[in-house]
Formats: C-alpha cells, structure tokens, sequence
C-alpha cells in the first residue's frame, strides 16, 4: 500500500487517521472556527451568535424578556380584567381566589395592574432607547469620521447635557408637561440619554476608520458616503448595541423613578412606578402592595442588563 503524500493530504501527514489525543481536538476546533467544516470563516455577528447560544445567560434573560414583550403586547393573555376598575369596599385586602396578589389602596387588582404596568414600562424603555441610539449613533458617528469643527462642537454640546442631573432635569422638564401618555417621558430620556450612545460611537467610527480596509478603499476613490455606510458603519455599530442594550434597563428604571416622584407617566396610565408611588405611604399596612410592582420592576431591568452583559461579552473578543 502506497505511503499518502504530505502535499496532498497535509492533515494525514500531521495526524494520521485513527490517532487521537490533542492533534485532532485541535484540528476540529479549527474546523468549527472556520465556519462548521465549510472552510469560510465566521464573521463578528455569526461568532457571537455562535457564543451567545451557549451562554445560559443569554437564553435565561432572553425567555424572560421575549415573555415580558408578549404579556406587553397581549395582556389578556394572563387576565381578562380592567385594572382601572376598582372596588373601594376591598381596599388593601390580602389575596384572595381569583386575586392572588390582593388589592390596593383603591381596591384595584394588584395582579392585573402588575401584568398591565409591562406595557408603558416597557413601550417607554424600547422607544427610548431606539431614539437614543439612533440620534446618537447618527450624530457621533459623523463626528468621528469627519472630526474637525463639527467634532469639537458635538463634544461640547454632549459635555453640556452630561452636566444636566437626570432626576433633576426631569423634575423641571417634565413638571411642566401636562400629558399623560408615554412620549413625554420617552422624549426627555432620549434628550439626555443620545450623548452617551454618541461618545461610544465616536469613539468606534475613530477605531474604524483607521483600519487598512478603509484606507484602502479611500485609495481605491470611495467616497465618504460610501466608507461610512459599507466599512466604516457596520464595523463601528457593535459597541453601539452592546450599550444600547444596557442602557434599555436604565431606562425603564429611569421612568419608574420619575413616576414615582410624581413627573413621568400620570393615571389613568397604569405604570409599576405609578402603583409603587401609591403603595409607598401603605408599606407596614399592606406591603403586597408595593412587592409585586416592585418586583416586576427589578426582574424586567435585571434581565435587560444580563441581556446587555451577553452581548457585550460576546461582541468584545478580549472578554471572552
């Protein structure tokens, strides 16, 4: 039988077949980076979905999330009655059949009123942080890449609302406002939340656009519309939602606290910021009223958070 020739079939000549041990453990695992075996190799995006599916982390706070969106969205799914409806003559009652988390200080169900605070909680965190990332995704990006005037007064208006304290801005912003919907709220946290999302783009696009496949294709006579958008953009945007994500907790913990000053979402709105504002003054009383809002409020942003951190470990190479 004819010797195998190491210059066809290079892998035999470092491992020949049936040998085990640390040789074919490694040549499989250079077979799994490249792209499961197809011999292409894994962008950023496919890497970190191929992380993040393994990441317990991951899969936890994303069920949690995707079943908070769903209840958000369809409330009637976990209960059929109106949370403004009231019954005075139960007031502060403990649970009961049918109300298992008791009643308020109204007489209203805690239990519906808890499954439908996920809605404005939730609708104000998401579109908050879609306006932040956005607007300073697009405002940091053109600083970085363009730098020069346009830069230094960007970096300079963002120091201007860094300096602004978010409790006390809202105080003052948001006590003059007499709506009760969510898009006051939504429009004063995307107004002091787009300079962070603008300095961590900024700081990517300047990264990015130093890379040789950029200075290549200004070489080549791309123009900057075109680097912006091909090269520079999609390799600059992982930081971007890495603390997009993060900050989309914040967010939501940001309106539950303005709430409960009196400032944010105002009823007939029903909000967990609203029912802990009410269940506050009741605590020694009747303490199931602020534990279940209050409890749904810190297990919806933990799980943003830990949603956050996957990501970031997954996109950020050094962290792995």
């Amino acid at each position: 039988m004819p010797e195998p020739d190491p210059y066809q079939n290079p892998k035999e000549a470092i491992a020949p077949t049936g040998a085990g041990g640390a040789m074919d453990l490694a040549m499989s695992e250079a077979e799994t980076l490249e792209g499961g075996g197809t011999g292409r190799p894994r962008s950023l995006w496919s890497d970190a979905w191929h992380q993040l599916r393994r990441n317990p982390v991951f899969l936890v706070s994303a069920l949690l999330i995707a079943f908070l969106v769903l209840i958000a969205i369809w409330p009637q799914l976990l209960t059929s009655a109106d949370p403004l409806r009231c019954d005075l003559s139960k007031s502060q009652e403990g649970s009961a059949p049918g109300h298992p988390f008791g009643y308020d200080t109204q007489g209203c169900d805690v239990y519906t009123r808890t499954v439908y605070g996920a809605r404005a909680s939730i609708t104000v965190g998401v579109c908050a942080t879609l306006g932040a990332a956005l607007l300073g995704s697009l405002l940091g990006g053109l600083a970085g890449f363009f730098g020069g005037w346009w830069d230094a007064l960007l970096s300079r208006i963002a120091d201007v609302f860094f300096g602004i304290p978010v409790v006390l801005g809202g105080l003052v912003f948001l006590s003059v406002v007499t709506s009760s919907t969510v898009w006051p709220v939504v429009g004063f946290i995307v107004l002091l939340g787009w300079p962070q999302i603008a300095r961590i783009a900024r700081g990517s696009v300047i990264t990015a656009k130093q890379n040789d496949y950029v200075q290549a294709a200004r070489a080549l006579g791309a123009g900057s519309g075109r680097m912006l958008l091909r090269h520079v953009g999609p390799n600059a945007v992982a930081p971007v939602i890495v603390v997009a994500t993060i900050a989309l907790g914040t967010y939501i913990a940001l309106e539950a606290t303005l709430s409960f000053l009196g400032v944010g979402l105002r009823p007939p709105t029903v909000s967990w910021g609203i029912d802990i504002s009410n269940a506050a003054p009741q605590i020694r009383n009747a303490p199931h009223m602020l534990l279940w809002p209050a409890g749904a409020l810190s297990v919806t942003v933990l799980a943003f958070i830990m949603l956050g951190d996957a990501v970031r470990d997954a996109l950020d190479p050094k962290l792995r």
